[in-house]
């Protein structure tokens, strides 16, 4: 059966009502049917774990969540290693341990600071294997100034009434506690803080939040939680993972420390941070979040949200990234209370179907509320024994130490003074961003001039990487994709379809018109791109534009679609308002209420880190397009090419790189000078964070070689790959002369 005889067969079986003549795909005032019109994805809702079905597949899904960890992190590829300069002194002997001070540079003038805990005396005996012995990274948590700060009196005397300690110094301190204890197990511990507490005070507030004054456009003028910053996925949060990146580096720095014996452990946010170095870096050979993993509240602080970190994944799928390696997890009285239920259950099937039974654990103390308590702590010590080998009769359970403060923990003194003036606040901010931003700038831009095959599969590894993370979508399948035809109506020498496509598996509808040519159908598609919708391959009217009636002419079918936050979607009120930006600047629940222009709440991180941007959105909608061309069987589709016209070549280049040349066989990219660097706020509907980071525009075309694309010379090879960045394309006389040479 002929194209055109199945188009006229399912045409007679619908209506034509009159909103269907002309363009519209809808009712007045009703938009599509699409989930992305629905609330904003937040820090609160439900987060399952997304399981898969055998070994191999794991495989895929884990290199997905650890690249999906390292670009939101602004870590793909690395920064890169600069000398720690590591400071260790001012050593106090606490008997069977010893305790120092450390400070050592993350980035250049970024200093990590911490407690170094080593065995002695007694303590020497324990955890030695072939003359080494374990390292464990603690990571600090959102207890202010945790690593020298003390509860009182009366607080230790309450956890230890309920049970929750044996000690009163441990109940005063959690952490030093903790760090004790596995230093007389024989275990080489650093305790690093966070940003803002203790001895880490270049930032003097943890949390970062828009400022008028981070703001700046050139480089070395803006901080973080800014326009620039989300451009090149500059964070805190990517700032803290780095820091606990070198603080592996540092430890496994240190003679004697088992490089296969590596443990990070932490509470609360120190859990977030543990699960995220654990992913990351395989050095980390056992991993132990308390608290904080389920499928609840993902993590409320800055420093625990990035850019499209939980897009597609959670913190149950982020914890599993550490498989096969040992996993230990805790819960209690707050947003894990359901763990036992809900995330347990998969990752405990997960490690069975990997082979990996007898490496996964999770403790249910849900009778004890948000801690790192000494029931959890006795979890741990098993959890490092058994693991690590040491050899300890069990159960292994804590003895009291001697509490130090402030005074003796301080990692700054008369010899090392702490960071001031332009090393500290603001202008240590800004600093440091424009370092991170040169250093990342001289590793994309040797990507973006490829001059060999192998380069070129480097640039495809690492910006082609990225792209797929920041888009996040990839062609769908079979079945997967439907056109409901709405309306159709003969024009002069091409048919007009008007409907509907249709992504069944994401809840997406795609307002769509399909001019088919009704005299020398070629089997040929052309997807055509505008910044006005379906509507921009038409003249005022019904008359089609010049390049599109010569296509037409030609035997070329012309699509038109509304994009995501066009056309047919602005009868949607929310995105009317926006004009067709993302829909509500909802971040989290707790902006129900006012919160001040500088609120840490107002991080974008808290938007984009859980929703696609309007510009991955519509980049969705060309891909759903195509792969409708691809695989409907009503629509024999031979050759499948792609128009941005009029400065959509932006979403055409993302798309083609994703889709590949293979499908795309040709690709019109009419850009008009775009630049992401040139927007104005990362609210806008062309912004996509990172972009700036991966080449800007020049990241998106290099992707498109070397197949056949206008505006990218790529006749030769891949070393005479050029790019033009400049200028628009004469729609009716260049269009012509590319499509039909």
């Amino acid at each position: 059966m002929t194209l055109m005889i199945r188009l006229i067969l399912v045409g007679l079986l619908l209506p034509s009502p009159l909103w269907a003549q002309g363009l519209s795909a809808l009712p007045d005032g009703m938009a599509p049917n699409d989930s992305r019109l629905e609330a904003p994805v937040t820090l609160h809702d439900y987060h399952p774990f997304r399981p898969v079905a055998s070994k191999e597949e794991w495989k895929g899904r884990q290199e997905e969540i650890v690249r999906r960890i390292a670009v939101s992190c602004g870590l793909w590829p690395q920064p890169t290693k600069t000398p720690l300069n590591a400071v260790i002194h001012k050593k106090i002997d606490q008997g069977d341990y010893t305790v120092e001070a450390v400070f050592f540079e993350s980035m250049p003038g970024h200093f990590v600071t911490g407690s170094l805990y080593r065995p002695a005396g007694e303590s020497l005996k324990t955890g030695v294997k072939n003359g080494k012995r374990p390292g464990v990274l603690c990571a600090h948590g959102h207890w202010h100034d945790a690593r020298y700060a003390h509860k009182s009196d009366d607080h230790a005397k309450r956890e230890i009434a309920i049970g929750a300690e044996r000690f009163l110094n441990g109940g005063k301190s959690v952490h030093q506690a903790r760090c004790v204890q596995l230093a007389r197990m024989g275990c080489v511990v650093f305790f690093y803080d966070m940003l803002g507490n203790a001895d880490s005070m270049q930032f003097p507030d943890h949390r970062r939040g828009p400022r008028p004054e981070t703001n700046g456009e050139k480089m070395g003028e803006w901080g973080f939680v800014s326009k620039n910053a989300s451009a090149r996925l500059q964070t805190n949060f990517g700032l803290q993972t780095w820091n606990s990146i070198r603080s592996l580096d540092f430890i496994l720095s240190l003679d004697g420390v088992d490089a296969n014996r590596i443990l990070v452990t932490g509470a609360s946010g120190g859990a977030t941070q543990t699960m995220m170095v654990s992913a990351l870096d395989e050095r980390v050979t056992a991993s132990f979040p308390c608290v904080m993993v389920s499928t609840a509240m993902q993590g409320g602080c800055t420093c625990e949200n990035g850019h499209y970190l939980r897009i597609g994944q959670g913190n149950i799928d982020i914890a599993a990234a550490v498989a096969p390696r040992p996993l230990g997890l805790t819960a209690a009285d707050d947003w894990t209370i359901e763990l036992k239920e809900k995330g347990h259950p998969d990752l405990d099937k997960l490690y069975q179907m990997i082979g990996a039974k007898g490496k996964y654990e999770a403790h249910f103390d849900i009778h004890f509320k948000h801690n790192y308590n000494h029931v959890s702590r006795t979890h741990l010590y098993q959890f490092v024994n058994r693991h690590f080998g040491l050899g300890l009769k069990s159960p292994v359970l804590e003895s009291d130490f001697n509490l130090l403060g402030k005074k003796e923990l301080s990692v700054f003194n008369d010899k090392h003074p702490a960071p001031s003036g332009d090393r500290t606040g603001m202008p240590h901010e800004k600093a440091l961003n424009r370092w991170w931003a040169e250093d990342s700038d001289k590793q994309i831009e040797a990507l973006l001039n490829p001059k060999t095959e192998e380069e070129f599969a480097k640039t495809k590894d690492v910006i082609g990487g990225a792209l797929d993370v920041m888009i996040g979508r990839k062609l769908s399948a079979k079945g997967e994709v439907n056109f409901e035809l709405v309306s159709k109506e003969a024009r002069d020498d091409f048919m007009e379809l008007c409907g509907l496509v249709q992504n069944t598996k994401h809840g997406e509808e795609i307002p769509a018109s399909f001019l088919y040519p009704l005299g020398n159908w070629q089997g040929h598609l052309v997807i055509w791109l505008s910044p006005d919708g379906k509507s921009g391959i038409f003249k005022k009217g019904a008359e089609p534009k010049d390049g599109v009636r010569k296509l037409l002419e030609s035997g070329i079918a012309v699509m038109g679609l509304d994009l995501y936050g066009q056309g047919d979607f602005l009868n949607a009120e929310s995105l009317a308002k926006s004009k067709g930006a993302n829909p509500g600047l909802i971040y989290s629940k707790n902006q129900k209420t006012k919160l001040p222009a500088t609120s840490w709440q107002r991080s974008p991180v808290y938007y984009y880190g859980y929703n696609h941007s309007t510009f991955a959105r519509r980049v969705h909608d060309v891909l759903t397009t195509v792969s409708f061309a691809q695989h409907n069987e009503n629509y024999d589709v031979q050759k499948i090419s792609l128009v941005g016209s009029d400065g959509a070549g932006p979403w055409a280049a993302a798309a083609r790189a994703i889709a590949g040349g293979e499908v795309i066989q040709k690709a019109w990219i009419d850009t008009e000078d775009f630049r992401f660097q040139n927007l104005k706020t990362h609210w806008g509907a062309d912004f996509l964070p990172g972009a700036v980071k991966y080449g800007d525009i020049d990241g998106l075309l290099v992707l498109n070689a070397p197949y056949d694309t206008a505006g990218i010379d790529t006749s030769d090879s891949v070393k005479n790959v050029s790019r033009k960045l400049g200028g628009k394309f004469n729609e009716e006389e260049d269009l012509a002369a590319y499509f039909f040479k």
